[in-house]
Formats: C-alpha cells, structure tokens, sequence
C-alpha cells in the first residue's frame, strides 16, 4: 500500500516537477519580490520576466527577455548587477543579478528630474531656503535667498550631482523632501519599476532605500525620451551664474564623455554602501543603448561600460527614437 501511494503521488508531483523546470529554462521568475530576493552581492542571480512598461512611455520593454534568452559572446564586466537594454525597444541585451535589490546612489536622480520634468514650468525661479543647504558632500554652494530658475538648476544638479541643488528641486516640487521622495516612488511604480523604493532625492544612503538593475533601466528609457534630460547628460561642462553674476564651470562626472565619442549620457553615483554606479547611453547610426551598472567595487567601472556598450551598439535595433518622443 506505501509503494502504491508513492506511486500515485509521484506520477502527480511529474507534471509540476515538469512545469516548474520549463518555467526555469525560460528564465519564468516573476514570482520573485523583495521578500525573497537577496540583498548580499549575487553573481548568478536571474533577470526576472520583465512586465510591459507603463507610464507614459506606453511602450514595450521586453516582456519575453530573459538571462537565458539573451546572446552569448557578452564581454564579462565587474559590476554587481548590470542590466544592458536597447534603448529603441527595450530588449534585454544582457545582465546579472538584474532583480537583487541594491543602493542605487546618485543614479537616482534622474528619475528627480523625470518628477521636476512632470510639474513643468521650468523657467519659474526658486528661492533656496537654509534646510536646503544642510546636506554634504557634493554641493554647489547655494546659499538661502538666493533664487534661480529650475531650468538652470536642473541642469547644475544633472550634470554636477549637487544634494543642495536636489532638496531645492524636491522641496520646490512638493513642499518637503519627503513627500518629494514618495513622488519619486509613485513615478517609479508608474513607469513598471516593482523593486523600488526611494527616501530622498539625491541618493545618499538612507535605510529602505533601494532600486534594481532592470527598474533603474527602466526609469533611464523614460529619462532617455526627454529631451531636457537629454541636453544636459550629454554636456561635458557647464557654466552655472550665480546670484551675484559671478560665473562657475562645472565638469560632469560623467568620466565617458569625450572619452567615447558615442557616449552621449546619462548619471553616476557613488557611495561607501552602494559601491560605483553608473548609467550610461551611448548612440551610433541609429541604435542606441541604455547600460545600468550597480555595485562596482573598482574603478574599472568606466572600461566596462565603453566595453559592453561596444559590443551592445552592434546587437541593437536601428531606427532611432522619433516615434518615442
């Protein structure tokens, strides 16, 4: 009777021994969530079955793409996590550990841009206030009453990653960080981002906070298809006039600019809790690419992004971004 019902519920267990494995070979992880996913550095974690992205892209973003699915020949890099998109039409072109949760540092303010972005307006002028200032170590210097234009500082705070500047626009925007950071959350969760969850505006290490590889892909395709966010990730300096006229260069920390001639954006980041982050986008004859790396632990974080970007320029779609826009 035991080896009669092992039997029976053998042949029962076959059909989900089955299905579970044909979901593995397809790369089926949607079912994973913050609650399991790890948090520890995970070199061989899966990239997740992405959802369709939303927001108002309203495009596709790879809903079929997964680790297993991707083209073998990928140059090898260092980064914790690494997502590679094309950044036409959102396909997985290569990653690792793309759905370990991680912080993000100052990569996150570009979706701070995409939220200032949303509120439009950008030439009205802002008053800095002394709760603005109280933030290290990257500033611009601003100082309380002083007043510019969003526009002008947006680009300051994109190009330089200034923290004064980002509770400027936060606090401009919402009427305190804090509520300017659910913002930044709700954005996310509008634009497909599922593993996200943002305290701030500028990055800095705060507990909970965290991102992913594939969502800062995604909030990255949607900063992509702005062409403020555009213009100013791709400059490699800019003159910021103070209040009293006096004038200041800034050099983007963007080490790719000029150094790759398709490299046209778009944010790093750097923390003792994040390691070395950076999104990059470069663009040749009509394919362009997106590159999310996370976790970074030495400073060879600038060779792997003109490495796999290279190699990534040749895998993608063409046709450009004109229908996106």
């Amino acid at each position: 009777m035991l080896t009669r019902a092992f039997a029976r519920l053998l042949f029962a267990a076959v059909p989900l021994l089955l299905s579970a494995c044909a979901g593995n070979l397809q790369g089926d992880f949607s079912r994973l969530n913050a609650a399991t996913t790890p948090y520890a550095d995970d070199w061989t974690y899966p990239v997740a079955t992405p959802v369709p992205l939303m927001g108002e892209l309203g495009s596709h973003f790879d809903a079929e793409a997964t680790l297993a699915a991707m083209p073998s020949g990928a140059p090898a890099i260092r980064a914790a996590s690494y997502l590679l998109i094309d950044a036409n039409t959102g396909r997985h072109l290569a990653g690792r550990a793309a759905e370990t949760p991680r912080a993000v540092a100052s990569t996150q303010k570009i979706l701070t841009a995409l939220v200032v972005l949303d509120a439009g307006n950008l030439d009205k002028r802002v008053t800095v206030q002394a709760s603005d200032v109280r933030v290290e170590p990257t500033v611009l210097g601003l100082r309380p009453g002083d007043s510019y234009t969003r526009r002008h500082l947006l680009y300051a705070f994109l190009i330089k990653s200034c923290n004064d500047v980002a509770n400027v626009l936060a606090r401009d925007n919402a009427g305190s960080t804090v509520a300017f950071a659910a913002k930044m959350t709700a954005k996310a969760r509008a634009l497909g981002c599922t593993n996200s969850r943002f305290y701030n505006a500028h990055g800095l290490t705060v507990g909970g906070q965290h991102s992913t590889a594939r969502d800062m892909a995604r909030i990255a395709m949607a900063a992509y298809r702005q062409p403020v966010i555009r213009d100013a990730v791709r400059r490699k300096y800019y003159t910021f006039t103070r209040r009293d006229g006096r004038t200041i260069t800034l050099k983007n920390t963007n080490e790719l600019l000029g150094v790759m001639p398709e490299c046209n954006g778009m944010k790093t980041g750097y923390t003792n809790a994040s390691g070395r982050c950076l999104i990059s986008t470069a663009t040749s004859r009509g394919r362009s690419v997106i590159l999310v790396q996370l976790g970074t632990k030495t400073r060879y974080i600038w060779d792997d992004a003109r490495l796999l970007m290279s190699w990534g320029l040749k895998k993608a779609s063409g046709g450009g971004l004109a229908s996106a826009w």
